[in-house]
This record gives structure tokens, C-alpha cells and sequence, in this order.
């Protein structure tokens, strides 16, 4: 791909956090990989991939934040967007000239109005990967007829008209954008790359082993300790034990519930909460359930709300574990759940949940917040389930751990949806990148 006598560049913007926006680090990476210098220009609040960090044709430059939290809301966020505007123009400009820019939407303000006078002052070949829409991200805590939105839809339209290559996350974002804005996009789905897979019992229990250090929900208790102590050729966690260097899964183990979420306005707690609220009722009734580790990673300005709420709960057979994992270490937490739950809702309803994408490369049927595009993804019945209510998704997982794990027919049911998860795996972010986008940078 790359010109024999000289590599060509490309610089890859995000306006937010490059730890959390794993679909631009995998970019980032493709394009290494296939030999192009990459400059990723963004926010570093949370560590990206390793082999980001260790690839030699990929470097990081970090936007500065302003912290910054006096006066109305629409002065801060002026002044938000003036100081994005002028340190990413000079950051843009410092960083020298590059072949291709690759800009992630959204955020669009003041993102592809800086990105584009940069690629034309610089004859640099402008591209826009569509996650989503910044105004239907706005509509979440604005009116429909605020002048942000306005400005923001124009601003989209204009740019991404004006994009020599765009690409979007789903079919449906494709014809909304050709649609409404005349805008020509290639189709990019979302896949998982290798780092999620399916493992091993003795890969799930030397995981709960090291987490079990940190959270005592994946340890045995204190009286299990006592009963095996060391030299009898027992090491037990609560989920898996290895006896005479044989690891089996435990009979009486709790089940694994996960998800993850950016405790946003478009993704609702509150229906998880009341799921397990339900979880907990029928647990007391029907005596037939197993006790539940619920695990929820990710960070986002709602947690703490959250957080307190569990805290204020009285579940005495639902344990709640909120850890912030290394990127090394999440594959691994997904693949070692028996369940995930995505409560994703989409503000446009036209983009898909990445971490749909990583559960089902790990091979973990998922419960789905159902919504116009899902079905691009997530089967209901076949591959996963999806839920319209608390109520749902209550019943959901109520009867995914009935009996659990002896439980035959539900067995057979996880089974088949594993075997069709096999097939999703069989297509890898970086075939799929490979066959649709790497044209774009030849």
C-alpha cells in the first residue's frame, strides 16, 4: 500500500477520549499494519491498546483539556469549543502535513470545520468515519428546535458533503445519509478483532484467580479457605476449582451477568436496575435460581448516580462489581461471563454497540435494548435476545439462569446461539477492514 520510496502518512482525530473510542484505535492499527506512518491526534484519559503504545508507525499526540466550570452552560460550552477549535487547529498544523486525515463524527463542532481547513490549506484527502449524529446526541438534553442543533445539523451536512470518502457503521446510517443529505457513505461494520475470542476453563479460572485478588465476589469465602487448606491439591474461586491439576467448573457457582456502558443519557440503568430487582424476587420465590455477579465496566458521567442507587439496594443474592479493566484484561472479563446485557439505545437509532460486536467475537450471547437498526447485528432468538422493557429483560435473564447450570433445554439453547456466534467470528475487523476500506488509502 505504502509508496516504495516513502511511507505515506495519515493522521487519525478524535475529539474525546482514544482509550474509549476502540473503533479508531483499530483504524489506527489497520492502517499501521499496512504500512502508513499514523498520527493519532486526540484525548489520552484512559490508556489505549498495547500494540498502539508498541506499534513503531503509530504515535500519539494528546489534546489538552479545558477544565473549565464557571458561568451558564452555553458560555461554558463556547468556550469549550473555541479552546477544541484553536488547540486542535495547532495541533493539526505543528504535527506537518499528512496524505490522508481520518476524523471521527461525532463530535462535529468544531471537529470537521477545523479538519477541513486543515486538508484544504494542506491538500490532504478528507475522511469521515460516521459513528453517529452529533445534533441527535444534542436532542438528548436539548429542545428540538435549539439553535445547536440547527447549527449542528448544518454543519454535518456541509462537511460530510464535502469529504472526498465517508464511511458510516450501519446500512441503514448509509440511506439516512444518502437519504437526507445527499452524502455517499461505505458501509463499515463493526467487527472484533482477534483479542476476542472464546477461552478455556483453565484460562476462565486463572482469571478469577487474579480478579479475585481485588474483588472478593470472584474468591471463595473464607470458610471454603479453611475447609481446603494448602497442600490438598484444591484452589477454588468462586466459579471454578482445580483439583489434582484437573480445572472443573463449580456446581454451586453464581452466575456471571456482564456489561458495559458509558453511563450516558442514551443508555438507562434504571432498566438493569429494575431487571435485577426482578432477579432478586424470583430468586426468593422460585428457590431455582443461582446467586448473580453482576459485572459493569466503563466510566461516564452518570455512574456515581448509579452507584449510590445500588449502594441504597437490599439485594441479599445479587452482587454488584464495578472495575475499571486494563484493555489486556476485558477481553478476558468478557469471555469469562455467562450472559452480557447491552442497554444501548442509539440517540439516532442508526449506529450499532461496539460492545455487542466484542461480546460476540468472545462468544457471549447478549440481551439487546431493541431499536430500528439492531437486527444488522442481533437476531433475536438465534443469536441473542432482545428486550423492550425492564420486564423483558427480567424474564430474560431469569430464565437463562434457571437451574443453572444443570438446566438441559437452556443449555442447548446457549449452545445453539454460541454455534451462531461461531459464524459472526468468522469475519474479523481486519479482513473486514482489508476488503472495504484499505482501497481508500491506496
Amino acid at each position: 500500500m505504502a509508496d516504495e520510496t516513502r511511507r505515506k502518512n495519515v493522521k487519525v482525530v478524535v475529539l474525546g477520549d482514544i482509550g474509549r473510542s476502540p473503533r479508531m484505535q483499530y483504524h489506527a492499527l489497520s492502517l499501521a499494519n499496512n504500512g502508513l506512518n499514523v498520527n493519532i491526534i486526540a484525548y489520552v484519559d484512559s490508556k489505549p491498546l498495547t500494540e498502539i503504545l508498541e506499534h513503531p508507525q503509530i504515535t500519539i499526540t494528546k489534546l489538552q483539556p479545558l477544565v473549565f466550570n464557571a458561568g451558564p452552560k452555553i458560555f461554558q460550552y463556547a468556550l469549550k469549543a473555541f479552546w477544541q477549535a484553536v488547540s486542535l487547529l495547532l495541533t493539526l498544523f505543528v504535527t506537518g502535513k499528512c496524505d490522508y486525515l481520518l476524523c471521527q463524527n461525532p463530535p462535529a463542532i468544531p471537529t470537521l470545520p477545523i479538519c477541513r481547513f486543515y486538508c484544504l490549506v494542506t491538500k490532504t484527502i478528507f475522511i469521515i468515519d460516521w459513528h453517529n449524529y452529533a445534533y441527535s446526541i444534542m436532542a438528548l438534553s436539548l429542545p428540538p428546535k435549539h439553535f445547536l442543533m440547527k447549527i449542528s445539523k448544518c454543519i454535518e451536512k456541509y462537511f460530510g458533503q464535502s469529504a472526498r470518502h465517508n464511511l458510516c457503521v450501519t446500512y441503514a446510517m448509509k440511506q439516512d445519509l444518502l437519504d437526507n443529505w445527499d452524502i455517499v457513505a461505505k458501509v463499515l461494520h463493526d467487527r472484533a478483532p482477534n483479542m476476542f475470542h472464546p477461552i478455556t476453563l483453565e484460562e476462565k479460572h486463572a482469571w478469577f484467580l487474579k480478579i479475585g485478588q481485588q474483588y472478593p465476589e470472584f474468591a471463595c469465602t473464607g470458610r471454603e479457605q479453611l475447609n481446603h487448606p494448602s497442600g490438598d491439591g484444591v484452589t477454588k474461586t468462586a466459579f471454578t476449582q482445580l483439583v489434582a491439576s484437573q480445572v472443573e467448573a463449580r456446581s454451586d457457582r453464581p452466575g456471571l451477568l456482564f456489561s458495559s456502558t458509558s453511563w450516558t443519557q442514551d443508555e438507562d440503568f434504571g432498566v438493569l436496575m429494575k431487571a435485577l430487582e426482578g432477579y432478586e424476587t424470583a430468586y426468593i420465590v422460585t428457590k431455582r435460581l443461582p446467586k448473580l455477579v453482576c459485572v459493569i465496566t466503563g466510566k461516564g458521567p452518570m455512574k456515581q448516580h448509579y452507584m449510590d442507587k445500588i449502594s441504597q439496594s437490599k439485594w441479599q443474592h445479587i452482587k454488584v462489581v464495578t472495575p475499571w479493566l486494563e484493555a489486556c484484561d476485558y477481553p478476558t472479563m468478557v469471555a469469562s461471563a455467562d450472559l452480557g446485557v447491552c442497554l444501548h439505545t442509539s440517540s439516532s437509532g442508526l449506529d450499532l454497540p461496539m460492545k455487542i460486536v466484542d461480546m460476540f467475537g468472545a462468544g457471549l450471547p447478549v440481551c439487546a435494548f431493541e431499536y430500528k437498526c439492531l437486527n444488522e447485528l442481533v437476531q433475536n432468538g438465534i443469536n441473542s435476545y432482545t428486550f423492550k422493557s425492564s420486564e423483558e429483560l427480567s424474564k430474560q435473564i431469569v430464565n437463562w439462569f434457571e437451574d443453572f447450570p444443570n438446566n438441559e433445554v437452556q443449555n442447548k439453547i446457549a449452545e445453539c446461539m454460541k454455534n451462531h456466534l461461531t459464524n459472526f467470528q468468522q469475519s474479523r475487523w481486519e479482513d473486514n477492514w482489508n476488503l472495504r476500506v484499505k482501497q481508500l488509502f491506496e
